[in-house]
């Protein structure tokens, strides 16, 4: 398993973001040598956990729970023959393009060495928004990134460092739950009934996902 590209964005003016400012930082790219990481800080007011890497939105991306973004090479293979065109690593606004390692089907609360110092931590699948539809410029991907679930995952930084290209990826930690980005996901879109399965990676969760198992709970029990 290993790190092939570390990718960041600049902010760009965009006709089909939802950013009142009509910014994004989604168009990523991959780049050459170290970059820092670090938990950002909390949402709304922090954006990404990597140095150099914009995130422009802040009401819907950033923060400490969603600090860094990493889709599967092999996903973007996938859609590659699905969707008949190329697509470059970073094309769907991740940070971080992996080899060898099943990013949606990771669990929530799994640990990831990055290198020889960084560890990031599986907080939640990715939800597709009109901003990542513009980027890609495909008609329906919404729905059709929805349906596929092969969301990637978000990251929270356990311990700093540096990260680059080429980078060995070792599974540290594996909780004891069968709960994964992909469920995660499919709960808070899809198959709301899911929900309640959540708990058993509560300690770990997104905090919005969090909150949204716990609503549910309230509504309509377990």
């Amino acid at each position: 398993m290993r790190l092939l590209s570390v990718n960041l964005g600049r902010p760009k003016s965009v006709p089909y973001t939802d950013n009142p400012q009509g910014v994004t930082g989604i168009d990523k790219r991959p780049v050459e040598g170290p970059v820092r990481v670090a938990a950002p800080g909390p949402k709304g007011v922090a954006g990404s956990g990597l140095a150099g890497d914009a995130v422009c939105d802040l009401r819907h991306h950033g923060g400490d729970d969603q600090a860094v973004y990493a889709v599967a090479r092999e996903d973007l293979d996938d859609w590659e023959r699905e969707l008949g065109r190329t697509l470059e690593h970073g094309a769907f606004g991740e940070n971080l393009t992996t080899e060898g390692l099943d990013v949606s089907g990771a669990r929530i609360g799994e640990r990831w060495r990055i290198g020889p110092t960084v560890v990031l931590e599986v907080t939640g699948g990715r939800i597709p928004c009109r901003t990542f539809q513009g980027h890609l410029g495909e008609k329906g991907w919404v729905r059709r990134f929805t349906q596929k679930a092969a969301t990637g995952a978000y990251l929270r930084v356990i311990e700093p460092g540096e990260i680059r290209a080429g980078d060995a990826i070792e599974i540290v930690h594996v909780p004891d739950h069968e709960v994964t980005a992909r469920m995660e996901f499919q709960a808070t879109t899809t198959h709301r009934e899911l929900l309640p399965r959540l708990l058993e990676a509560e300690d770990a969760l997104h905090a919005e996902t969090r909150a949204a198992v716990h609503k549910y709970l309230a509504k309509y029990g377990d």
